[in-house]
């Protein structure tokens, strides 16, 4: 198809990673964003970027992009453990048996979301439209699709992907059937500063998921500086929005029924003293990690999971990331399945703009597959958020069991390190 044109709604990770891949291509692109500013978007928790993450910005950056990228990312080092609630290893995987060893595109990273979004911005200042809140899309007589906005705007184009979020409106048109679910799983997180912390080398190297005996479950993971910091001088001055300190991120996860009712609202410093009284008796360091942490960092959400949804008929709206197979974050894939979705869409979208395929078949070919891998992951990360708010005692006992085996069974250990490396 000659000169087509796709629109974007959403400027998330998603979103101008496949704005990015169309450019580069040279397909006419626009990103339309609701927020008026960069520093709208300042989100100061770091994410990992995996694999499949790294493969597709590799494949839809520019050049000097993906160079930007390599230059701002910290490499992460450390390994994975499954601990006891006294930080005794049920099994621990160093980074050399989960690591690959292939190129820099096939490796394991770590990123603050605000330089990674100046990364994906980069070289979008004419494509990216803020302050455009759209609010619901049609289809015209020739097949296209016109986006109304707020201010009464509107735009058209051949191809319209929601890329908005969890809350997508694009996905509330397109499949009202879609549900999103509460899982009754309440997850809170913190961060404490690594400079200077007393804690031991397991909790400063390595990433870490306590499997206690009793209930709820505690996750921990080192983030290092990014190389290159972003500054915004309208940012606020705190340690949440912060990307140059190094830090040691944990959450804490129960079931809600388990909680206080209205958890959600508790201050940082009544969230930090709740999860010290839920956690009397674990190993010093892991209560030390949660004592130490800046209240204001600490929060608590209540996790929500899409449902599974059957295919759809093929037409010019489709869907990408958040907006289609919304996950918690208990298997730590949801922005590189969302990275995933991007560089399969954007080799589907050449290939019908070089000639080499019809639209509608390209585009229920990335349906087909993003909806298979897609709520792979998110049926993984429920699986994972319910264990973590499971209280049964026998199920954990089997599945601490089943993980010294693991450690101590060469085949399985190297079957779990390659399962991590992905």
């Amino acid at each position: 198809m000659e000169n087509l044109n796709v629109m974007i709604i959403g400027g998330g990770i998603g979103g101008l990673c496949l704005a990015q891949g169309l450019r580069r291509a040279g397909v006419t692109v626009s990103v339309h964003e609701r927020t008026r500013e960069r520093t709208d978007w300042l989100q100061g928790y770091r994410i990992h970027i995996n694999p499949h993450g790294a493969h597709a910005l590799h494949a839809c950056l520019p050049v000097a992009n993906w160079q930007a990228f390599l230059d701002t990312v910290s490499v992460d080092g450390g390994g994975f453990a499954f601990t006891t609630e006294q930080l005794t290893d049920l099994v621990r995987l160093t980074a050399d048996e989960i690591a690959p060893t292939g190129g820099p595109d096939e490796r394991h990273y770590g990123v603050s979301r605000i330089s990674l979004r100046e990364v994906l911005l980069t070289g979008l200042d004419d494509a990216v439209h803020l302050g455009r809140e759209f609010t619901r899309y049609e289809t015209t007589a020739d097949g296209r699709v016109t986006a109304h906005f707020a201010d009464g705007g509107t735009a058209t184009a051949d191809v319209l992907v929601g890329a908005d979020g969890a809350n997508s409106r694009v996905r509330r048109q397109l499949l009202p059937q879609a549900r999103r679910i509460d899982t009754g799983i309440v997850a809170i997180a913190g961060k404490h500063r690594l400079d200077g912390a007393g804690l031991p080398r397991v909790l400063t190297h390595d990433a870490n998921l306590v499997i206690p005996k009793g209930r709820g479950s505690l996750f921990t993971a080192v983030w290092h500086p990014d190389r290159r910091a972003v500054r915004f001088e309208d940012a606020p001055e705190q340690f949440l929005f912060d990307n140059s300190v190094p830090f040691v991120l944990w959450g804490y996860a129960d079931a809600a029924s388990a909680l206080p009712g209205g958890v959600e609202t508790l201050s940082g410093t009544e969230l930090r003293r709740l999860v010290l009284d839920r956690t009397a008796g674990w190993a010093p360091a892991l209560r030390d990690l949660v004592a130490g942490s800046d209240p204001g960092t600490v929060n608590a959400i209540r996790l929500r999971s899409a449902t599974p949804v059957d295919p759809w008929r093929t037409g010019p709206v489709t869907l990408l990331g958040d907006a289609i197979h919304n996950m918690t974050p208990m298997a730590g894939i949801g922005a590189n399945t969302a990275l995933r979705d991007a560089e399969l869409l954007c080799r589907r979208l050449t290939e019908v703009a070089e000639g080499r395929r019809d639209l509608l078949p390209a585009l229920h070919d990335y349906e087909r597959q993003m909806l298979d891998y897609g709520f792979a992951a998110v049926k993984q990360s429920l699986r994972n958020a319910r264990q973590a708010g499971s209280g049964n005692r026998l199920g954990r006992a089997a599945a601490r069991t089943t993980l010294r085996t693991v450690g101590a069974v060469p085949p399985l250990r190297r079957r779990m390190a390659a399962q991590l490396g992905r």
